[in-house]
């Protein structure tokens, strides 16, 4: 069975393009066949696996839904590019700001992205969505085609505390559109485990969300290397294979295994 996961926080920088990167590319190692799915006009994960002109591809999930939108025919692979570290990736880019425009005037328009996944997921046992940070119809589409939700929160005050909305948001979703739709987990990214307020933050959020939510007990720590792989065009485990960042994904593919 196909396991489709949103990758989603409306605030930006705070790990989702790394942690769908990363995450996919390690599930790929466990010998699982992946599929990431590029749902940010900033074409931020097509960029990151080394297409670095996101705006150049012709077809892309912008053309995909597109089609769909107008019921035209979509072959399996259309669009779909091979990665050379085993996962394929169906890039996003700028157009996908006209897609977020022209979904408000359709019918069943949380639907779009839910009616191409169902073509695809007999090929996967993964598909990891990268999110845009906003709240806006492209995400819903990807809640609306999800079974779960993955929160990367940087470990700070601020991004915490927008957690609420985001949650009200997939309730919403869960109420009205997708009913199986389910909370994966928090993932806690960035963390500098040096100062005592990320102890406290960390704390702050166990006693938030424990019992309603599972906080992954892997997180993330901060590191320039982890940076680095955006601009390298390659997951951590090539760009720093023995390091920190990439143990840490390691473990964080075990407990998405595992559930």
């Amino acid at each position: 069975m196909c396991k489709v996961t949103a990758i989603v926080n409306q605030k930006g920088g705070v790990g989702k393009t790394t942690t769908c990167a990363n995450l996919g590319i390690g599930l790929r190692r466990k010998g699982y066949k992946v599929l990431l799915i590029d749902a940010d006009p900033q074409g931020s994960l097509t960029d990151s696996l080394g297409y670095c002109d996101p705006d150049g591809i012709e077809n892309t999930l912008a053309t995909i839904m597109g089609k769909f939108m107008n019921d035209e025919n979509v072959t399996q692979n259309e669009g779909i590019l091979h990665h050379n570290e085993g996962i394929d990736l169906l890039p996003g880019n700028i157009e996908l700001s006209g897609i977020e425009v022209s979904l408000v005037n359709m019918m069943s328009r949380e639907t779009i992205l839910r009616r191409y996944i169902d073509t695809i997921r007999e090929c996967y046992d993964y598909i990891l969505i990268d999110c845009m940070p906003s709240l806006g119809m492209v995400t819903v589409n990807a809640l609306t085609a999800a079974d779960t939700v993955l929160i990367p929160v940087q470990a700070q005050y601020l991004p915490l505390k927008g957690l609420e909305q985001l949650l009200k948001t997939i309730a919403k979703v869960r109420r009205q559109i997708n009913p199986k739709l389910e909370i994966e987990g928090i993932l806690l990214t960035m963390v500098d485990t040096r100062p005592n307020f990320v102890k406290d933050i960390v704390s702050l959020l166990h006693d938030t969300y424990d019992g309603r939510i599972k906080i992954y007990s892997q997180m993330i720590p901060l590191s320039v290397r982890a940076a680095e792989t955006s601009a390298e065009g390659k997951s951590i485990y090539l760009h720093d294979p023995h390091g920190k960042v990439a143990r840490a994904y390691e473990a964080l593919t075990e407990e998405v295994i595992t559930g």
